[in-house]
């Protein structure tokens, strides 16, 4: 069907009787740019009045994006061609900014001849409203997520964030322990004081002590003034203890008795200071396991295992691989100043079938390195890391997006089914798909499942 370019004003009281008729705001204009027409619909929307619109210039009644060098009515009457369905934003008479979508053609008498041009402007608030309400259900702070084990967590955090208890995650390398500690902190009444935080495996103990509890002058040799230590820089706010598994224990028993009596003692001092801290403590490594090893006191892990959250490694939540690279790429634009749009169905498979021993970390550093090897508007296999391409080739040499599909069906369906004990029932509803569905496509992906269906066990 031949897409109509031009509107024909024909009889004026039959036309004005439509405009008035429809949802979408309409306005014309003349040839000098001046409002000839002006909807009840384009009233509601901008607040301007139609007597206060017909005769002004129609930049100064809209104010909006693309007035100027990209008006797309302007476009419309040099070319010809009507423009569909373009984002824009215009600011309203009480000062906020509405974005719109709108388009245009070009407006003809019924002898053929040009007569100035009309625009069509849809309002876009409800839709970037429930747009901007979808973006807050899947994200927490950094944390972007569709993944049902990370809202598992996002639902607890908040009521975590408010205890002044303690918190430990769990979580392997490169799982974004430290974005969750920061999102516990913004969530929290210290949300205003200071994020401290301290990896405890990268310093020797001696330097770690004196980082953390501070020293006065004199305390050894070289110590010519104070210095203030991570629980006195943290006073009032958050501090983060990365990887506490790798703390001695000598400096546990430290520790111990500052978590329990709120006092600690700077090297080289005789009076105690307050420690007005929220306390936050992250391990890589298997505490429990540690404790019977006897490498890990058992009263400081009973001590720190007060509000536990774990993080799922990222092979666990493969459904949130596509949303994560659309964050990276929007960081990275904005870093290295590029115009990066996306990557294409063939990278993203890529990126889906493999799986990522270093997880998130390792995603984000392939997106950065995409970043400096792409020119071009998206990302494609040849921008991604040689040994991820080669890894996911060895497992798999037909990766398309379908075989990505399945992946993600198979984590969803899997993680369900372990959710719910392997109740089927229960993961088909935890799915929001029929159960009749859930076993389809469980034989279809050849998920395994144990001989007891979790029926029994159904709470």
């Amino acid at each position: 069907m031949k897409e109509k370019k031009d509107i024909f004003l024909e009889d004026e009281s039959s036309t004005d009787a439509i405009l008035e008729s429809i949802s979408d705001g309409v306005f014309t204009v003349d040839k000098d740019w001046k409002v000839t027409s002006f909807n009840r619909s384009a009233e509601k929307i901008t607040g301007v009045s139609r007597e206060e619109a017909i005769g002004r210039q129609c930049s100064d009644v809209f104010r909006a994006s693309l007035c100027g060098v990209d008006c797309a009515l302007q476009q419309t009457l040099e070319s010809g061609r009507p423009v569909i369905g373009k984002s824009a934003y215009f600011i309203s008479a009480e000062g906020q900014r509405v974005p719109i979508s709108i388009s245009t053609a070009v407006l003809k008498n019924r002898a053929g001849d040009v007569i100035g041009g009309a625009e069509t402007f849809r309002d876009l608030s409800e839709v970037e409203a429930l747009h901007q309400e979808l973006d807050a259900r899947c994200s927490l702070g950094d944390f972007v997520s569709h993944s049902p084990l990370m809202h598992q967590l996002f639902d607890i955090i908040p009521a975590v964030a408010e205890s002044p208890s303690i918190v430990l995650i769990l979580g392997k390398t490169g799982t974004g322990k430290e974005v969750l500690a920061r999102a516990i902190h913004e969530h929290s009444h210290r949300s205003s004081g200071p994020f401290i935080a301290i990896n405890c495996g990268a310093l020797p103990d001696n330097l770690l002590e004196s980082e953390l509890f501070g020293y006065k002058a004199g305390a050894f040799t070289g110590a010519v003034r104070d210095k203030p230590g991570r629980f006195a820089l943290a006073k009032g706010g958050t501090l983060f203890l990365d990887e506490i598994g790798e703390v001695s224990k000598a400096l546990q028993v430290r520790l111990l008795r500052v978590l329990q009596e709120h006092t600690y003692e700077p090297l080289g001092s005789v009076q105690s200071e307050h420690a007005d801290v929220r306390v936050i403590a992250a391990t890589n490594r298997d505490l429990s396991a540690m404790v019977k090893a006897g490498d890990f006191r058992e009263d400081l892990y009973y001590r720190i295992n007060v509000a536990r959250l774990e993080l799922p490694v990222l092979k666990k939540r493969k459904e949130d691989i596509p949303l994560l690279v659309d964050r990276f790429i929007e960081k990275f634009n904005m870093l290295m100043r590029k115009n990066v749009e996306g990557i294409s169905v063939e990278a993203l498979s890529l990126l889906i079938a493999h799986d990522w021993p270093g997880n998130i970390r390792e995603l984000e550093n392939s997106i950065e390195r995409a970043f400096i090897l792409c020119n071009e508007k998206t990302i494609d296999i040849s921008h991604l890391p040689d040994e991820l391409r080669l890894c996911c080739s060895q497992k798999n040499r037909n990766i398309d997006i379908h075989s990505a599909h399945q992946i993600l069906d198979a984590q969803s369906i899997q993680s369900a089914l372990e959710r719910n004990n392997y109740n089927r029932l229960a993961a088909a509803k935890d799915l929001g798909i029929h159960k009749t569905t859930l076993f389809r496509k469980i034989k279809k992906l050849g998920i395994p499942l144990p001989v007891q269906d979790g029926r029994s066990n159904r709470m």
